[in-house]
Protein backbone atom coordinates (compact mmCIF):
# COMPACT_ATOMS: atom_id res chain seq x y z
CA UNK A 1 0.00 0.00 0.00
CA UNK A 2 1.52 3.31 -1.06
CA UNK A 3 1.84 6.51 0.92
CA UNK A 4 -1.51 7.87 2.01
CA UNK A 5 -2.54 11.45 2.64
CA UNK A 6 -5.36 12.56 4.83
CA UNK A 7 -7.59 10.21 6.73
CA UNK A 8 -7.94 6.50 6.11
CA UNK A 9 -10.66 4.09 7.17
CA UNK A 10 -10.23 1.08 9.46
CA UNK A 11 -10.05 -1.40 6.58
CA UNK A 12 -7.17 0.55 5.06
CA UNK A 13 -5.41 0.68 8.43
CA UNK A 14 -5.86 -3.07 8.88
CA UNK A 15 -4.33 -3.71 5.46
CA UNK A 16 -1.39 -1.43 6.34
CA UNK A 17 -0.93 -3.55 9.46
CA UNK A 18 -0.93 -6.73 7.34
CA UNK A 19 1.72 -5.21 5.07
CA UNK A 20 3.76 -4.33 8.14
CA UNK A 21 3.63 -8.01 9.16
CA UNK A 22 5.11 -9.03 5.81
CA UNK A 23 1.93 -10.60 4.43
CA UNK A 24 2.27 -11.46 0.73
CA UNK A 25 -1.04 -13.21 0.07
CA UNK A 26 -4.59 -13.13 1.38
CA UNK A 27 -6.74 -16.09 0.32
CA UNK A 28 -10.48 -15.72 0.29
CA UNK A 29 -13.83 -14.83 -1.23
CA UNK A 30 -15.46 -11.45 -1.74
CA UNK A 31 -18.67 -10.62 0.11
CA UNK A 32 -20.85 -7.65 0.95
CA UNK A 33 -19.57 -7.31 4.49
CA UNK A 34 -15.89 -7.28 3.49
CA UNK A 35 -16.18 -4.77 0.62
CA UNK A 36 -14.08 -2.13 2.41
CA UNK A 37 -11.37 -4.71 3.09
CA UNK A 38 -11.32 -5.80 -0.55
CA UNK A 39 -11.09 -2.20 -1.73
CA UNK A 40 -8.13 -1.59 0.57
CA UNK A 41 -6.43 -4.77 -0.67
CA UNK A 42 -6.90 -3.67 -4.29
CA UNK A 43 -4.52 -0.75 -3.59
CA UNK A 44 -2.07 -2.88 -1.58
CA UNK A 45 1.17 -4.70 -2.28
CA UNK A 46 -0.59 -7.82 -0.97
CA UNK A 47 -1.91 -10.22 -3.62
CA UNK A 48 -5.51 -11.24 -2.98
CA UNK A 49 -6.15 -14.74 -4.32
CA UNK A 50 -9.83 -15.32 -5.02
CA UNK A 51 -10.71 -18.93 -4.23
CA UNK A 52 -13.78 -20.98 -5.16
CA UNK A 53 -14.67 -21.90 -1.57
CA UNK A 54 -13.73 -20.51 1.83
CA UNK A 55 -12.52 -23.92 2.99
CA UNK A 56 -9.98 -23.88 0.18
CA UNK A 57 -8.84 -20.41 1.25
CA UNK A 58 -8.29 -21.56 4.83
CA UNK A 59 -6.38 -24.65 3.71
CA UNK A 60 -4.12 -22.46 1.55
CA UNK A 61 -3.38 -20.20 4.50
CA UNK A 62 -2.87 -23.29 6.68
CA UNK A 63 -0.22 -24.88 4.42
CA UNK A 64 1.40 -21.51 3.69
CA UNK A 65 1.86 -21.03 7.45
CA UNK A 66 3.25 -24.51 7.96
CA UNK A 67 5.79 -24.16 5.14
CA UNK A 68 6.99 -20.65 6.00
CA UNK A 69 6.49 -20.29 9.76
CA UNK A 70 4.74 -17.01 8.99
CA UNK A 71 0.99 -16.73 9.46
CA UNK A 72 -1.06 -17.40 6.35
CA UNK A 73 -4.07 -15.09 6.04
CA UNK A 74 -7.56 -15.99 4.85
CA UNK A 75 -10.62 -13.79 4.46
CA UNK A 76 -14.34 -14.50 4.32
CA UNK A 77 -17.59 -12.67 4.66
CA UNK A 78 -19.98 -13.33 7.55
CA UNK A 79 -22.47 -16.18 8.12
CA UNK A 80 -21.95 -19.09 5.69
CA UNK A 81 -18.64 -17.66 4.49
CA UNK A 82 -17.31 -17.77 8.04
CA UNK A 83 -18.67 -21.25 8.78
CA UNK A 84 -17.09 -22.53 5.55
CA UNK A 85 -13.75 -21.17 6.76
CA UNK A 86 -13.82 -23.08 10.04
CA UNK A 87 -12.58 -26.50 8.90
CA UNK A 88 -9.32 -25.09 7.58
CA UNK A 89 -8.92 -22.89 10.65
CA UNK A 90 -9.36 -25.88 12.95
CA UNK A 91 -6.89 -27.88 10.87
CA UNK A 92 -4.24 -25.18 11.20
CA UNK A 93 -4.82 -24.90 14.92
CA UNK A 94 -4.42 -28.63 15.63
CA UNK A 95 -1.50 -29.04 13.20
CA UNK A 96 0.27 -26.04 14.80
CA UNK A 97 0.32 -23.92 11.64
CA UNK A 98 0.21 -20.12 12.13
CA UNK A 99 -2.92 -18.68 10.51
CA UNK A 100 -4.96 -15.47 10.70
CA UNK A 101 -8.63 -15.72 9.73
CA UNK A 102 -10.47 -12.44 9.10
CA UNK A 103 -14.25 -12.52 8.82
CA UNK A 104 -16.65 -9.82 7.74
CA UNK A 105 -19.49 -9.11 10.13
CA UNK A 106 -22.74 -7.15 10.41
CA UNK A 107 -22.46 -3.64 11.81
CA UNK A 108 -22.28 -3.26 15.58
CA UNK A 109 -25.53 -1.29 15.36
CA UNK A 110 -27.54 -4.43 14.57
CA UNK A 111 -25.90 -7.18 16.62
CA UNK A 112 -28.44 -6.83 19.43
CA UNK A 113 -31.38 -7.78 17.20
CA UNK A 114 -32.18 -10.67 14.88
CA UNK A 115 -30.20 -9.84 11.79
CA UNK A 116 -29.63 -11.41 8.36
CA UNK A 117 -26.71 -13.89 8.39
CA UNK A 118 -25.56 -12.79 11.85
CA UNK A 119 -23.75 -15.28 14.06
CA UNK A 120 -21.60 -14.63 17.10
CA UNK A 121 -18.37 -15.49 15.29
CA UNK A 122 -16.11 -14.74 18.23
CA UNK A 123 -17.94 -17.39 20.25
CA UNK A 124 -18.03 -19.77 17.29
CA UNK A 125 -14.30 -19.58 16.54
CA UNK A 126 -13.22 -19.77 20.19
CA UNK A 127 -12.84 -23.59 20.30
CA UNK A 128 -10.71 -23.72 17.11
CA UNK A 129 -8.30 -20.82 17.71
CA UNK A 130 -5.57 -19.78 20.13
CA UNK A 131 -7.17 -16.33 20.43
CA UNK A 132 -9.84 -14.32 18.65
CA UNK A 133 -11.28 -10.83 18.92
CA UNK A 134 -13.69 -8.43 17.30
CA UNK A 135 -12.55 -4.97 16.23
CA UNK A 136 -15.03 -2.57 17.83
CA UNK A 137 -12.85 0.56 18.00
CA UNK A 138 -10.90 1.67 14.89
CA UNK A 139 -7.98 2.90 17.02
CA UNK A 140 -7.46 -0.61 18.47
CA UNK A 141 -6.77 -2.16 15.07
CA UNK A 142 -2.92 -2.01 15.20
CA UNK A 143 -2.87 -3.63 18.66
CA UNK A 144 -5.27 -6.40 17.64
CA UNK A 145 -3.37 -7.23 14.45
CA UNK A 146 0.06 -7.21 16.13
CA UNK A 147 -1.25 -9.40 18.97
CA UNK A 148 -2.89 -11.75 16.48
CA UNK A 149 0.35 -12.37 14.60
CA UNK A 150 2.41 -12.67 17.76
CA UNK A 151 0.08 -15.30 19.21
CA UNK A 152 -0.35 -17.19 15.92
CA UNK A 153 3.41 -17.47 15.32
CA UNK A 154 4.54 -18.19 18.90
CA UNK A 155 5.06 -21.77 20.10
CA UNK A 156 2.90 -23.69 19.79
CA UNK A 157 1.73 -21.87 16.64
CA UNK A 158 -1.91 -21.95 15.63
CA UNK A 159 -4.91 -20.06 14.36
CA UNK A 160 -6.19 -16.63 15.39
CA UNK A 161 -9.48 -15.06 14.30
CA UNK A 162 -10.32 -11.38 13.79
CA UNK A 163 -14.00 -10.43 13.38
CA UNK A 164 -14.44 -7.18 11.45
CA UNK A 165 -17.87 -5.46 11.50
CA UNK A 166 -18.67 -3.59 8.31
CA UNK A 167 -19.52 -0.27 9.97
CA UNK A 168 -16.21 -0.29 11.88
CA UNK A 169 -14.38 -1.03 8.61
CA UNK A 170 -15.80 2.17 7.08
CA UNK A 171 -14.98 4.48 10.01
CA UNK A 172 -12.06 6.89 10.03
CA UNK A 173 -9.15 5.26 11.81
CA UNK A 174 -6.28 7.02 13.58
CA UNK A 175 -3.01 5.22 14.24
CA UNK A 176 -0.18 3.38 12.57
CA UNK A 177 0.97 -0.27 12.52
CA UNK A 178 2.95 -1.29 15.58
CA UNK A 179 6.59 -2.26 15.27
CA UNK A 180 7.43 -5.96 15.56
CA UNK A 181 9.66 -6.98 18.45
CA UNK A 182 12.21 -9.71 17.90
CA UNK A 183 11.74 -12.87 19.94
CA UNK A 184 14.85 -13.84 21.89
CA UNK A 185 15.72 -17.49 22.27
CA UNK A 186 14.86 -19.19 25.54
CA UNK A 187 17.41 -21.64 26.90
CA UNK A 188 16.78 -24.73 29.01
CA UNK A 189 17.94 -24.90 32.63
CA UNK A 190 21.23 -26.65 33.32
CA UNK A 191 19.45 -28.86 35.86
CA UNK A 192 17.07 -30.29 33.22
CA UNK A 193 19.95 -30.72 30.76
CA UNK A 194 21.97 -32.65 33.35
CA UNK A 195 18.97 -34.87 34.13
CA UNK A 196 18.47 -35.65 30.44
CA UNK A 197 22.16 -36.27 29.80
CA UNK A 198 22.41 -38.75 32.69
CA UNK A 199 19.32 -40.69 31.55
CA UNK A 200 20.60 -40.88 27.97
CA UNK A 201 24.11 -41.93 29.02
CA UNK A 202 22.74 -44.83 31.10
CA UNK A 203 20.11 -46.11 28.63
CA UNK A 204 20.78 -49.43 26.90
CA UNK A 205 17.93 -49.32 24.34
CA UNK A 206 17.06 -45.66 23.77
CA UNK A 207 15.02 -44.46 20.82
CA UNK A 208 14.39 -40.91 19.60
CA UNK A 209 10.83 -39.89 18.73
CA UNK A 210 10.86 -36.64 16.76
CA UNK A 211 7.89 -34.48 15.85
CA UNK A 212 7.02 -31.36 13.93
CA UNK A 213 8.28 -29.06 16.69
CA UNK A 214 11.84 -29.96 15.70
CA UNK A 215 11.09 -28.87 12.14
CA UNK A 216 9.52 -25.60 13.31
CA UNK A 217 12.65 -25.01 15.42
CA UNK A 218 14.95 -25.66 12.41
CA UNK A 219 16.73 -28.30 14.47
CA UNK A 220 17.21 -30.90 11.72
CA UNK A 221 20.98 -30.57 11.36
CA UNK A 222 21.63 -30.55 15.11
CA UNK A 223 19.29 -33.49 15.71
CA UNK A 224 21.02 -35.56 13.02
CA UNK A 225 24.40 -34.80 14.63
CA UNK A 226 23.01 -35.67 18.08
CA UNK A 227 21.63 -39.04 16.95
CA UNK A 228 24.75 -39.89 14.94
CA UNK A 229 27.28 -39.15 17.66
CA UNK A 230 25.26 -40.97 20.33
CA UNK A 231 24.28 -43.82 17.98
CA UNK A 232 20.57 -43.62 18.83
CA UNK A 233 17.91 -44.61 16.23
CA UNK A 234 15.30 -42.05 15.22
CA UNK A 235 11.58 -42.53 14.48
CA UNK A 236 9.56 -39.58 13.23
CA UNK A 237 5.85 -38.81 13.46
CA UNK A 238 3.88 -38.24 10.27
CA UNK A 239 4.55 -34.51 10.69
CA UNK A 240 8.23 -34.98 11.53
CA UNK A 241 9.23 -36.48 8.18
CA UNK A 242 12.60 -35.36 6.85
CA UNK A 243 13.97 -34.05 10.14
CA UNK A 244 16.67 -36.70 9.66
CA UNK A 245 17.34 -37.87 6.05
CA UNK A 246 15.51 -41.12 5.39
CA UNK A 247 18.72 -42.61 3.95
CA UNK A 248 20.54 -42.15 7.26
CA UNK A 249 21.43 -45.55 8.82
CA UNK A 250 19.76 -44.53 12.10
CA UNK A 251 16.48 -43.43 10.49
CA UNK A 252 13.61 -45.79 11.34
CA UNK A 253 11.12 -43.72 9.30
CA UNK A 254 7.57 -42.97 10.36
CA UNK A 255 5.60 -44.05 13.41
CA UNK A 256 1.97 -43.21 14.07
CA UNK A 257 -0.23 -45.79 12.38
CA UNK A 258 -3.09 -47.01 14.54
CA UNK A 259 -1.93 -50.56 13.77
CA UNK A 260 1.25 -52.20 14.98
CA UNK A 261 4.20 -52.00 12.61
CA UNK A 262 7.86 -53.02 12.63
CA UNK A 263 8.80 -49.87 14.50
CA UNK A 264 6.40 -50.84 17.31
CA UNK A 265 9.01 -53.42 18.33
CA UNK A 266 11.52 -50.63 18.90
CA UNK A 267 9.19 -48.94 21.38
CA UNK A 268 8.29 -52.26 23.03
CA UNK A 269 11.96 -52.87 23.86
CA UNK A 270 12.97 -49.25 24.60
CA UNK A 271 14.23 -48.38 28.07
CA UNK A 272 14.17 -44.64 27.22
CA UNK A 273 12.24 -42.57 24.70
CA UNK A 274 13.83 -39.20 23.87
CA UNK A 275 10.92 -37.12 22.56
CA UNK A 276 12.19 -34.12 20.58
CA UNK A 277 9.76 -31.49 19.32
CA UNK A 278 7.02 -34.08 19.82
CA UNK A 279 3.40 -33.09 20.25
CA UNK A 280 0.99 -35.60 21.78
CA UNK A 281 -1.58 -34.83 19.08
CA UNK A 282 0.79 -36.22 16.43
CA UNK A 283 0.77 -39.74 17.88
CA UNK A 284 -0.87 -40.47 21.21
CA UNK A 285 1.58 -41.79 23.83
CA UNK A 286 -1.10 -44.28 24.85
CA UNK A 287 -0.31 -46.08 21.58
CA UNK A 288 3.42 -46.53 22.33
CA UNK A 289 3.50 -46.29 26.13
CA UNK A 290 0.08 -47.59 27.22
CA UNK A 291 1.10 -48.42 30.77
CA UNK A 292 3.27 -45.36 31.26
CA UNK A 293 6.26 -47.55 32.10
CA UNK A 294 8.81 -46.31 29.53
CA UNK A 295 10.98 -43.48 30.91
CA UNK A 296 10.77 -40.35 28.75
CA UNK A 297 13.04 -37.35 28.20
CA UNK A 298 11.05 -34.43 26.76
CA UNK A 299 13.02 -31.87 24.71
CA UNK A 300 10.98 -29.03 23.26
CA UNK A 301 10.31 -25.31 23.19
CA UNK A 302 7.26 -25.74 25.41
CA UNK A 303 6.84 -27.91 28.47
CA UNK A 304 5.39 -31.42 28.21
CA UNK A 305 1.63 -31.76 28.13
CA UNK A 306 0.00 -33.73 30.94
CA UNK A 307 -0.86 -37.34 30.04
CA UNK A 308 -0.75 -40.45 32.21
CA UNK A 309 1.27 -42.17 29.46
CA UNK A 310 3.64 -39.22 29.05
CA UNK A 311 5.30 -38.31 32.34
CA UNK A 312 8.90 -37.27 31.55
CA UNK A 313 11.75 -37.91 33.97
CA UNK A 314 13.39 -34.81 32.46
CA UNK A 315 11.56 -31.84 30.90
CA UNK A 316 14.07 -29.82 28.86
CA UNK A 317 12.35 -26.62 27.76
CA UNK A 318 14.18 -24.16 25.53
CA UNK A 319 15.76 -23.76 22.10
CA UNK A 320 15.88 -27.32 20.77
CA UNK A 321 19.22 -27.08 18.94
CA UNK A 322 20.94 -25.54 21.94
CA UNK A 323 19.44 -28.17 24.27
CA UNK A 324 20.67 -30.98 22.05
CA UNK A 325 24.18 -29.51 21.86
CA UNK A 326 24.36 -29.13 25.64
CA UNK A 327 23.05 -32.65 26.30
CA UNK A 328 25.49 -34.07 23.74
CA UNK A 329 28.43 -32.51 25.59
CA UNK A 330 27.36 -34.30 28.78
CA UNK A 331 26.25 -37.72 27.46
CA UNK A 332 29.01 -40.26 27.29
CA UNK A 333 27.62 -43.45 25.74
CA UNK A 334 30.95 -45.15 25.09
CA UNK A 335 30.82 -48.81 26.01
CA UNK A 336 27.02 -48.97 25.71
CA UNK A 337 25.62 -51.79 23.53
CA UNK A 338 24.06 -50.92 20.20
CA UNK A 339 20.36 -50.12 20.78
CA UNK A 340 18.03 -52.95 19.78
CA UNK A 341 15.99 -50.72 17.47
CA UNK A 342 18.90 -50.28 15.05
CA UNK A 343 18.44 -53.90 13.97
CA UNK A 344 14.88 -53.07 12.85
CA UNK A 345 16.02 -50.90 9.96
CA UNK A 346 16.83 -53.89 7.75
CA UNK A 347 13.29 -55.28 8.16
CA UNK A 348 11.71 -51.87 7.53
CA UNK A 349 13.89 -51.34 4.44
CA UNK A 350 13.09 -54.81 3.07
CA UNK A 351 9.35 -54.26 3.51
CA UNK A 352 9.63 -50.99 1.58
CA UNK A 353 11.78 -52.32 -1.26
CA UNK A 354 9.70 -55.43 -1.98
CA UNK A 355 7.22 -53.39 -4.03
CA UNK A 356 9.80 -51.72 -6.29
CA UNK A 357 9.15 -54.09 -9.20
CA UNK A 358 5.53 -55.05 -8.47
CA UNK A 359 3.59 -55.03 -11.75
CA UNK A 360 0.09 -55.69 -10.41
CA UNK A 361 -2.81 -53.61 -11.72
CA UNK A 362 -4.74 -51.82 -10.30
CA UNK A 363 -1.54 -50.58 -8.67
CA UNK A 364 -0.76 -51.48 -5.09
CA UNK A 365 -0.57 -48.36 -2.91
CA UNK A 366 2.96 -49.30 -1.77
CA UNK A 367 4.13 -49.39 -5.40
CA UNK A 368 2.41 -46.09 -6.20
CA UNK A 369 4.11 -44.35 -3.27
CA UNK A 370 7.46 -46.00 -4.05
CA UNK A 371 7.42 -44.77 -7.65
CA UNK A 372 6.39 -41.27 -6.59
CA UNK A 373 9.45 -41.13 -4.33
CA UNK A 374 11.69 -42.10 -7.26
CA UNK A 375 10.45 -39.18 -9.36
CA UNK A 376 10.47 -36.47 -6.68
CA UNK A 377 13.72 -34.73 -5.76
CA UNK A 378 14.95 -34.14 -2.20
CA UNK A 379 13.50 -30.60 -2.06
CA UNK A 380 10.25 -31.33 -3.92
CA UNK A 381 6.99 -31.19 -1.97
CA UNK A 382 4.03 -33.56 -1.69
CA UNK A 383 0.77 -32.66 0.05
CA UNK A 384 -1.21 -35.67 1.24
CA UNK A 385 -4.96 -35.55 1.59
CA UNK A 386 -6.78 -37.71 4.15
CA UNK A 387 -8.03 -41.22 3.41
CA UNK A 388 -6.61 -44.70 2.98
CA UNK A 389 -3.83 -43.32 0.80
CA UNK A 390 -2.69 -41.15 3.73
CA UNK A 391 -1.82 -44.28 5.71
CA UNK A 392 0.39 -45.48 2.88
CA UNK A 393 1.95 -42.06 2.32
CA UNK A 394 2.66 -41.79 6.04
CA UNK A 395 4.22 -45.25 6.13
CA UNK A 396 6.08 -45.37 2.80
CA UNK A 397 6.81 -41.84 1.57
CA UNK A 398 10.14 -40.94 3.13
CA UNK A 399 11.88 -37.57 3.10
CA UNK A 400 15.38 -36.16 2.85
CA UNK A 401 14.37 -32.68 4.00
CA UNK A 402 11.88 -31.21 6.47
CA UNK A 403 8.55 -29.88 5.18
CA UNK A 404 8.65 -31.87 1.95
CA UNK A 405 5.70 -34.10 2.87
CA UNK A 406 2.76 -32.22 4.37
CA UNK A 407 0.13 -34.39 6.06
CA UNK A 408 -2.97 -33.17 7.86
CA UNK A 409 -2.72 -35.16 11.06
CA UNK A 410 -4.01 -33.37 14.14
CA UNK A 411 -7.41 -32.56 12.62
CA UNK A 412 -7.07 -34.91 9.62
CA UNK A 413 -9.28 -32.89 7.28
CA UNK A 414 -10.23 -34.27 3.88
CA UNK A 415 -9.93 -31.85 0.99
CA UNK A 416 -6.63 -30.22 1.98
CA UNK A 417 -4.37 -31.56 -0.80
CA UNK A 418 -5.30 -29.38 -3.78
CA UNK A 419 -5.57 -26.05 -1.89
CA UNK A 420 -2.41 -26.99 0.02
CA UNK A 421 -0.54 -27.66 -3.23
CA UNK A 422 -1.45 -24.16 -4.47
CA UNK A 423 0.10 -22.68 -1.33
CA UNK A 424 3.16 -24.91 -1.65
CA UNK A 425 3.73 -23.82 -5.24
CA UNK A 426 3.41 -20.14 -4.24
CA UNK A 427 6.01 -20.67 -1.52
CA UNK A 428 8.30 -22.84 -3.69
CA UNK A 429 7.65 -21.93 -7.35
CA UNK A 430 10.87 -23.66 -8.52
CA UNK A 431 10.12 -27.03 -6.89
CA UNK A 432 7.97 -29.86 -8.13
CA UNK A 433 4.74 -30.11 -6.13
CA UNK A 434 2.35 -33.08 -6.08
CA UNK A 435 -1.05 -33.29 -4.39
CA UNK A 436 -1.79 -36.90 -3.41
CA UNK A 437 -5.49 -37.54 -2.84
CA UNK A 438 -8.20 -40.15 -2.92
CA UNK A 439 -11.19 -39.82 -5.20
CA UNK A 440 -13.30 -38.84 -2.18
CA UNK A 441 -10.98 -36.04 -1.07
CA UNK A 442 -10.46 -34.89 -4.65
CA UNK A 443 -14.15 -34.19 -5.16
CA UNK A 444 -14.30 -32.10 -1.98
CA UNK A 445 -12.12 -29.27 -3.27
CA UNK A 446 -11.33 -30.02 -6.93
CA UNK A 447 -12.90 -26.66 -7.83
CA UNK A 448 -9.68 -25.03 -6.58
CA UNK A 449 -7.90 -26.43 -9.64
CA UNK A 450 -9.46 -23.48 -11.48
CA UNK A 451 -7.81 -21.23 -8.89
CA UNK A 452 -4.49 -23.01 -9.51
CA UNK A 453 -4.74 -22.42 -13.25
CA UNK A 454 -5.73 -18.77 -12.79
CA UNK A 455 -2.87 -17.91 -10.44
CA UNK A 456 -0.29 -19.89 -12.42
CA UNK A 457 0.57 -22.66 -9.94
CA UNK A 458 1.37 -25.72 -12.06
CA UNK A 459 1.41 -28.86 -9.93
CA UNK A 460 0.28 -32.46 -10.35
CA UNK A 461 -2.64 -34.13 -8.57
CA UNK A 462 -2.51 -37.92 -8.29
CA UNK A 463 -5.88 -39.54 -7.53
CA UNK A 464 -5.82 -42.91 -5.77
CA UNK A 465 -9.05 -44.10 -7.40
CA UNK A 466 -10.96 -46.92 -5.70
CA UNK A 467 -14.54 -45.70 -6.15
CA UNK A 468 -15.27 -45.22 -2.46
CA UNK A 469 -14.21 -44.05 0.96
CA UNK A 470 -11.39 -46.57 1.25
CA UNK A 471 -10.24 -45.78 4.77
CA UNK A 472 -13.73 -46.24 6.21
CA UNK A 473 -14.16 -49.46 4.25
CA UNK A 474 -10.85 -50.64 5.75
CA UNK A 475 -12.12 -49.90 9.26
CA UNK A 476 -15.50 -51.53 8.62
CA UNK A 477 -13.85 -54.69 7.29
CA UNK A 478 -11.65 -54.84 10.39
CA UNK A 479 -14.59 -54.41 12.78
CA UNK A 480 -17.44 -56.24 11.06
CA UNK A 481 -15.99 -58.26 8.19
CA UNK A 482 -18.03 -56.29 5.66
CA UNK A 483 -18.59 -52.68 4.58
CA UNK A 484 -21.59 -50.42 4.01
CA UNK A 485 -22.38 -46.97 2.58
CA UNK A 486 -18.86 -46.28 1.32
CA UNK A 487 -19.14 -46.73 -2.47
CA UNK A 488 -19.86 -44.02 -5.04
CA UNK A 489 -19.39 -43.26 -8.73
CA UNK A 490 -16.91 -40.79 -10.16
CA UNK A 491 -16.84 -38.48 -13.15
CA UNK A 492 -14.27 -39.05 -15.87
CA UNK A 493 -11.36 -37.33 -14.14
CA UNK A 494 -9.39 -36.90 -17.36
CA UNK A 495 -12.29 -35.13 -19.08
CA UNK A 496 -12.97 -33.10 -15.94
CA UNK A 497 -9.38 -31.87 -15.93
CA UNK A 498 -9.45 -31.07 -19.63
CA UNK A 499 -12.74 -29.18 -19.30
CA UNK A 500 -11.00 -26.88 -16.79
CA UNK A 501 -8.07 -26.20 -19.13
CA UNK A 502 -5.76 -28.64 -17.36
CA UNK A 503 -3.90 -31.73 -18.54
CA UNK A 504 -5.52 -35.07 -17.72
CA UNK A 505 -3.94 -38.53 -17.70
CA UNK A 506 -5.07 -42.04 -16.81
CA UNK A 507 -2.67 -44.78 -15.71
CA UNK A 508 -3.37 -48.06 -17.52
CA UNK A 509 -0.62 -50.27 -16.08
CA UNK A 510 2.03 -50.28 -13.35
CA UNK A 511 4.71 -49.40 -15.90
CA UNK A 512 2.73 -46.31 -16.97
CA UNK A 513 3.03 -44.49 -13.68
CA UNK A 514 6.56 -43.10 -13.70
CA UNK A 515 6.54 -41.88 -17.33
CA UNK A 516 3.05 -40.40 -16.85
CA UNK A 517 4.15 -38.61 -13.70
CA UNK A 518 7.26 -37.22 -15.39
CA UNK A 519 5.17 -35.98 -18.33
CA UNK A 520 2.61 -34.37 -16.03
CA UNK A 521 5.30 -32.62 -13.97
CA UNK A 522 6.76 -31.11 -17.15
CA UNK A 523 3.53 -29.26 -18.01
CA UNK A 524 3.14 -25.52 -17.48
CA UNK A 525 -0.47 -25.93 -16.29
CA UNK A 526 -1.88 -28.06 -13.45
CA UNK A 527 -2.27 -31.73 -14.31
CA UNK A 528 -4.44 -34.55 -12.96
CA UNK A 529 -3.48 -38.25 -12.99
CA UNK A 530 -6.25 -40.80 -12.45
CA UNK A 531 -4.64 -43.94 -11.01
CA UNK A 532 -6.68 -47.06 -10.13
CA UNK A 533 -5.47 -48.47 -6.82
CA UNK A 534 -5.70 -51.94 -5.27
CA UNK A 535 -6.84 -51.39 -1.68
CA UNK A 536 -7.04 -55.09 -0.90
CA UNK A 537 -3.55 -54.33 0.42
CA UNK A 538 -5.19 -52.54 3.35
CA UNK A 539 -6.54 -55.74 4.86
CA UNK A 540 -3.34 -57.63 4.11
CA UNK A 541 -1.44 -55.03 6.11
CA UNK A 542 -3.94 -55.33 8.96
CA UNK A 543 -3.40 -59.11 9.05
CA UNK A 544 0.37 -58.71 8.85
CA UNK A 545 0.35 -56.15 11.67
CA UNK A 546 -1.75 -58.47 13.82
CA UNK A 547 0.76 -61.27 13.32
CA UNK A 548 3.79 -59.08 14.04
CA UNK A 549 6.00 -60.62 16.70
CA UNK A 550 8.71 -58.67 18.49
CA UNK A 551 10.46 -61.72 19.87
CA UNK A 552 14.24 -61.71 19.58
Amino acid sequence: MGETTGQINTAELLVKCLENEGVRYVFGLPGEENLHMLEALSHSSIQFITTRHEQGAAFMADVYGRLTGKAGVCLSTLGPGATNLMTGVADANLDRAPLIAITGQVGTDRMHIESHQYLDLVAMFAPVTKWNAQIVRPSNTPEIVRKAFKIAESEKPGAVHIDFPENIAAMTAPGQPLSKCSMEKVYASFHSIEQAALAIANAKNPIILVGNGAIRAHASETLTKFATELNIPVANTFMGKGVIPYTHPLALWSVGLQLRDYISCGFDRADLVIAIGYDLIEYSPKKWNPNGTIPIVHIGETTAEVDSSYMPIADVVGDISDSLEEILKRSNRQGQPEPYAISLRADIQADYEQYAKDDGFPIKPQKLVYDLRQVMGPEDVVISDVGAHKMWMARHYHCDRPNTCIISNGFAAMGIAIPGAIAAKLVHPDRKVVAVTGDGGFMMNCQELETALRVGTAFVTIIFNDGGYGLIEWKQQNYYGHSAFVKFTNPDFVKLAESMGLKGYRVESATDLIPTLKTALAQDVPAVIDCPVDYSENLRFTQKAGDLSCAM
